[in-house]
């Protein structure tokens, strides 16, 4: 069951395992008071940030994808899972929450789309590789925020890394900034003055290099980028495929700061089912046939019909190099 609350009211002593919403600081007296009692965190976190942004701006409704913010009644990523993992006695925990979702508005001011691990599109942001680096096998090196600060030129900029490596190194073109020993369920920093070029960090485990990974300085936006989710869906009037939507620059790096405006057109048995770009301040239209990139983002949902065969989705923006796909639906 989950609870709002400290644990002490009656229905604590009916149910067979104890579940806090929140309230990290209650685990040590609830377990020393009830402690045959299961207990995990029904919803923990509530951390709220958004994709590809570093800076607060409350008028447009972003919030620093750095760890930072959370409504009073919640917590950091890292401190709310440290809360957990570091105690035998808590089972586990749900995170509030997986994607950004629209309502429910908290403590914190602006639009009330900044809780997921996810934006309402499902593009990951950065601390998505926080909780994969904790959570699962795979070895993990993320490294942000983008490398595109002109303006800030010789300034310092927080550079911060998630990983489940033991060590980390970190270059700014080429030149060591230092090797720091990753915390367990933890994360590592650095300041660094900004130059462009490419932040490389090194991942290293027992003195072995395991993984790299590298943010480069993009350049101007020249061509769009489509990536399906699947090619193919039943044709069935209701199956529908997303499509993400990039902006890449001549290199076929992503463009972190474009906000072009992509246009969608389909032919063959299917149609545009909406499009979003996980923008928390955005008030465009979600059924519509063009969305701004945000971040360099955006997507498109292509939806069939009730007839099998070829539908080919374009993407165009002005001045850019367009995109096209063919996606098949079947009975």
């Amino acid at each position: 069951s989950a609870m709002n609350f400290d644990g002490e009211a009656g229905l604590t002593h009916g149910i067979d395992a104890h579940g806090f919403n929140y309230n990290i600081s209650q685990y040590d007296s609830f377990h020393a008071s009830h402690p045959h009692t299961p207990l995990y965190g029904s919803e923990i976190a509530g951390a709220a940030s958004t994709r590809g942004i570093y800076e607060n701006n409350l008028e447009k409704g972003y919030l620093s994808a750095y760890d930072v913010s959370h409504p009073q009644w919640g917590n950091r990523a890292e401190t709310a899972w440290q809360a957990v993992v570091e105690r035998s006695f808590v089972f586990g925990a749900f995170v509030w929450t997986g994607f950004d979702y629209r309502g429910e508005p908290t403590s914190l001011k602006g639009p009330e789309i900044n809780s997921g691990t996810m934006d309402v599109c499902g593009f990951s942001k950065d601390i998505y590789y926080y909780y994969q680096s904790w959570w699962t096998q795979k070895k993990v090196l993320h490294l942000f925020p983008h490398w595109n600060w002109q303006a800030k030129e010789g300034q310092e900029i927080e550079v911060w890394c998630y990983s489940n490596c033991e060590s980390v190194e970190l270059l700014l073109n080429e030149k060591s900034l230092g090797i720091q020993k990753m915390p367990r369920n933890g994360h590592l920093e650095w300041k660094v003055k900004y130059h462009a070029g490419a932040l490389r960090a090194i991942g290293t485990q027992s003195g072995t290099v395991i993984i790299e990974t590298t943010v480069e300085t993009a350049s101007a936006p020249v061509k769009v980028r489509l990536k399906p989710y699947q090619l193919v869906m039943n044709a069935d009037g209701e199956d529908m495929i997303p499509i993400a939507v990039e902006i890449l620059d001549w290199k076929n790096r992503l463009v972190p700061l474009a906000d072009n405006e992509v246009v969608f057109s389909v032919k063959g048995p299917g149609k545009i089912a909406g499009v979003g770009n996980g923008d928390p301040g955005s008030y465009e239209p979600d059924k519509s046939d063009r969305r701004k990139a945000f971040n360099g983002r955006c997507m498109v949902l292509v939806q069939a019909m009730e007839k099998p065969g070829e539908i080919k989705l374009t993407a165009k923006s002005p001045g850019l190099r367009y995109a096209s796909i063919v996606l098949r639906s079947f009975f």
